[in-house]
């Protein structure tokens, strides 16, 4: 699943390619999670321009003229893809189509990647956001029994960050992600939005560094410890896996709260 640095990526490169163009149709082959009619989104959005195209969470955010804004959550297995006249692409979940005949879809073999016309705010702040800083998390984790990655992974807590990064953050902050949440001091909540914040930054300059235009698909190969390719850490401890419900890379350079 794409997570935020790869969506923030996408949302940069889609509003350099889009922002200003108009729509002339929009076309749902298969959405079930849509929350209003084919016909409905169709009205709603022909010949609106494109304002912007931004990232939340772990969704990308389409904002038009009139205000209206879709939102496509890409799930597991999305990507979207630009097109010339018609689309080809397997798997369409949306079509998009411009007045001036490119497109954008998005496809998803699965059929689970969900578009959502102004939908309503989501309670938990983003990952970067202001309101997911020192305070705010100290005083979720203080609240919670349940081991620190399961608390990054929670979606209705903060926003945006999956398996492959609460590892990464979990490393730079050197607290392992088997500790117990209310047990980790304060300070070390402190390293803990830090990291959040250095490692999802420094991601997305890999990820434009190494694919410029991409707007589509996972960019893991400069991972440091989430990585199957690499046995230790940057400082040479052995990179461990637990194969639990999923899988999760640490080392014992990572302090243990419980």
């Amino acid at each position: 699943m794409p997570e935020l640095p790869d969506l923030q990526v996408f949302s940069h490169n889609l509003d350099k390619k889009l922002n200003g163009k108009t729509i002339k149709e929009v076309t749902v082959h298969k959405a079930p999670k849509l929350n209003v009619t084919h016909k409905e989104l169709q009205d709603t959005l022909r010949g609106q321009k494109l304002s912007l195209v931004y990232r939340d969470g772990k969704e990308l955010f389409f904002k038009f003229s009139k205000g209206d804004v879709l939102g496509l959550h890409l799930m597991l297995h999305g990507k979207l893809f630009m097109f010339e006249g018609k689309s080809d692409n397997k798997y369409p979940i949306i079509e998009l189509l411009f007045t001036d005949d490119t497109g954008l879809v998005l496809t998803d073999f699965q059929g689970i990647a969900a578009p959502t016309l102004n939908q309503e705010p989501k309670d938990a702040p983003d990952a970067l956001a202001d309101d997911a800083g020192v305070d705010y998390l100290k005083a979720i984790l203080a609240k919670k029994k349940t081991n620190v990655k399961t608390v990054l992974l929670d979606q209705k807590i903060i926003r945006g960050i999956g398996n492959a990064y609460a590892d990464e953050i979990l490393w730079d902050a050197r607290i392992s992600p088997f500790s117990v949440s209310n047990k980790i001091p304060d300070n070390k909540v402190k390293d803990l939005v830090k990291s959040i914040h250095d490692v999802l930054k420094d991601a997305e300059k890999q990820i434009i560094k190494s694919n410029p235009d991409i707007i589509a698909g996972e960019v893991r190969d400069f991972m440091l410890i989430h990585n199957s390719k690499k046995k230790h850490s940057p400082k040479g401890a052995p990179i461990l896996i637990d194969e639990a419900s999923r899988k999760t890379y640490y080392t014992e350079e990572q302090e243990l709260y419980k």
